[in-house]
């Protein structure tokens, strides 16, 4: 249940386009929804600004079958992370309206209201995609526009320099690096955003499955660089959105309050 689709129930409801056991209807899995061995937070929207991301794997075909069917009974956006392509084209099989993408492994449903803002998603190198793919998808899902700019690892700084406006225009950026993990305190040193630092557990051996670059992210000189754990392209996803839609309601405040100041003069 998001704050959007709770506003157009008790209007419809206030209207009397919906009956009060039509209305008990749709918000009777709140706060959430028991199926067994999964409790659906679908009050979770209500309290941020995205219902609960699913965690695919460990979770059998059937319930992921269920959980999809409760989300697109209640119109609900849907973000399944981890998804491999055979599962996905097995639930895609009932399910034909979800999108699946490849790379990122993600499997859902976008929310219909305009993307806002902006986000930029980065990576070192492009064995790097699938992370910063899990990154942009998930930040497009969580109603943000999203610009990529992939391969511009240290190895090639030039190519970071050439992009300083495309950074300086967004309002949190997304770093995904390997091997050793230097891109983000490099871009963090270079532009004033927020960014949102992910390792990856791409590199050689001494590379130790994603833990050299996230020691090199959390031992940063630059200021401004938040860490999120190894491969974690949702979180960091989610982090640069509620900057973003901070950002965008404070935008929409000084807006009005010009619009009202003009009035009160004119």
């Amino acid at each position: 249940m998001t704050r959007e689709r709770l506003r157009e129930i008790l209007k419809a409801l206030a209207e009397g386009r919906l009956t009060v056991s039509e209305a008990e209807r749709f918000l009777e899995g709140l706060p959430f929804e028991d199926l067994g061995n999964v409790k659906l937070d679908h009050h979770r929207a209500l309290r941020k600004h995205f219902p609960e991301v699913i965690y695919g794997p460990g979770k059998t075909e059937e319930e992921l079958l269920s959980i999809v069917e409760s989300f697109l009974e209640k119109d609900l956006p849907l973000l399944i992370t981890r998804v491999s392509p055979e599962r996905a084209r097995k639930i895609r099989q009932k399910f034909p309206q979800l999108e699946y993408h490849v790379r990122a492994r993600i499997l859902g449903r976008s929310p219909s209201r305009p993307r806002v803002g902006k986000i930029a998603v980065l990576s070192a190198g492009t064995a790097d995609l699938p992370v910063a793919e899990e990154a942009r998808v998930a930040a497009e899902y969580f109603g943000n526009r999203v610009e990529t700019i992939y391969d511009v690892g240290v190895a090639g700084v030039h190519r970071l320099l050439s992009v300083l406006e495309r950074l300086e225009s967004a309002r949190a950026l997304i770093v995904v690096a390997g091997m050793e993990g230097a891109l983000p305190s490099v871009v963090a040193g270079m532009v004033d955003r927020p960014v949102i630092a992910v390792p990856t557990s791409v590199g050689y051996g001494a590379n130790f499955g994603g833990l050299a670059p996230l020691l090199t992210m959390l031992n940063s000189c630059a200021l401004g660089v938040a860490v999120v754990n190894i491969d974690n392209g949702v979180g960091a996803a989610y982090f640069a959105s509620i900057i973003n839609q901070m950002s965008q309601k404070k935008e929409q405040t000084e807006q009005t309050h010009g619009q009202t100041g003009t009035q009160a003069q004119g």
